[in-house]
């Protein structure tokens, strides 16, 4: 397996004190050769998150920002970021690493629902949450990833009484899981062993809603 090259950690330092174009450009080809070497690393988790998966592609976000609607007018990330697509439409659910100085994690789940899945989800909490409590409680996973993270309405959504027994699962936006890395973690020999181990222990989460997304109430087959 490859190893992270420190000069990733390095370069992006540099770049949170110098993020202009006239820094960058002399920079380039640097960025651009660790560009490369992380592309393979990608390519290397994937490989072997299909052992046991279904991966469509992996793919490296580019480092220009879109600076378009946002106060903070830097042109570059300071971080890689790379996904990890399950196959669609019978897969559900995604894996995500992130690499940068200090913060780097990776996380698994639904970060960005559509509406009608979030809604589909949210009928399911309603009606019986309790194989999913089952599936976020059990000990492995809880020891590769704890609990259950992500952004939430205050009360309750539209439709949705906020006196449920299971409000604290339908309220949620976002179902996700985090796990976070130092950088001498994300610089060690068996980085990339690790990813696949704890990417791996989260599949009980995603059999389970990849389940409740591609069948009706009834438990209908919708494929």
């Amino acid at each position: 397996m490859s190893k992270i090259n420190p000069d990733v950690l390095a370069f992006y330092k540099e770049l949170e004190k110098n993020n202009t174009r006239e820094w960058f450009e002399p920079q380039k080809s640097r960025f651009k050769g660790l560009e490369a070497e992380i592309k393979q690393y990608a390519e290397e988790i994937k490989q072997g998150l299909s052992e046991t998966d279904e991966i469509d592609r992996a793919k490296l976000f580019r480092i220009y920002r879109d600076v378009r609607f946002s106060k903070n007018k830097t042109p570059f990330k300071t971080h890689f970021g790379i996904s990890f697509h399950r196959k669609k439409p019978h897969l559900r659910g995604g894996y995500y690493l992130h690499i940068a100085p200090g913060d780097s994690f990776i996380a698994t789940g639904f970060w960005n629902p559509d509406k009608d899945d979030l809604f589909r989800i949210r009928k399911e909490m309603e009606v019986d949450a309790a194989e999913l409590r089952e599936v976020m409680a059990d000990a492995e996973l809880q020891a590769h990833w704890g609990g259950l993270q992500g952004d939430e309405v205050k009360t309750a959504p539209k439709g949705f009484s906020k006196e449920h027994a299971d409000i604290d699962l339908i309220r949620k936006k976002q179902y996700l899981f985090m796990k976070k890395f130092t950088d001498k973690e994300v610089l060690s020999a068996d980085f990339q062993k690790q990813i696949l181990f704890h990417f791996k222990a989260i599949r009980p989460f995603f059999d389970y809603m990849s389940n409740v997304l591609t069948t009706d109430l009834n438990g209908v087959s919708l494929l």
